[in-house]
């Protein structure tokens, strides 16, 4: 417990060199509402494979808040692929599927939040209101 908060406080120290601290906050949060739009989008939806998509808009919604919301949709995103990889081990073993799926995943959050279009991963004839 000890070295998470020491990663997560050393993190947060490294990501806050010239912003202020309360705007950073003020994006950190606004950003991880960003990812829980995002993750509410994917539970929601009615479109199949829709998944890679709203991880890539949920982080590349909360990197536009600013290094905040950079910091915060990299702390969700590794936290989620951690527990989810702990999960899936459990329940389904070393499962090749379960792994190219987490690992198309990451690749469509990392896209996401380095600021490129996150509708490269937009399923065909998914309508452009969900």
């Amino acid at each position: 417990m000890r070295l998470f908060t020491g990663i997560v406080f050393c993190s947060l120290v490294m990501g806050v060199t010239s912003e202020n601290w309360f705007s950073f906050f003020k994006e950190a949060l606004q950003g991880a509402g960003d990812l829980g739009t995002a993750y509410w989008n994917v539970l929601t939806s009615s479109h199949q494979n829709s998944n890679r998509y709203f991880y890539a808009q949920g982080n590349y919604d909360a990197a536009e808040r600013g290094p905040g919301g950079v910091w915060a949709a990299k702390l969700i995103s590794s936290t989620r692929v951690y527990l989810q990889g702990l999960l899936d081990y459990y329940l389904f073993g070393n499962s090749s599927t379960v792994l190219e799926d987490s690992k198309s995943i990451e690749k469509a959050e990392e896209w996401g939040r380095s600021g490129k279009d996150p509708d490269r991963f937009r399923p065909d004839g998914m309508p452009k209101n969900d």
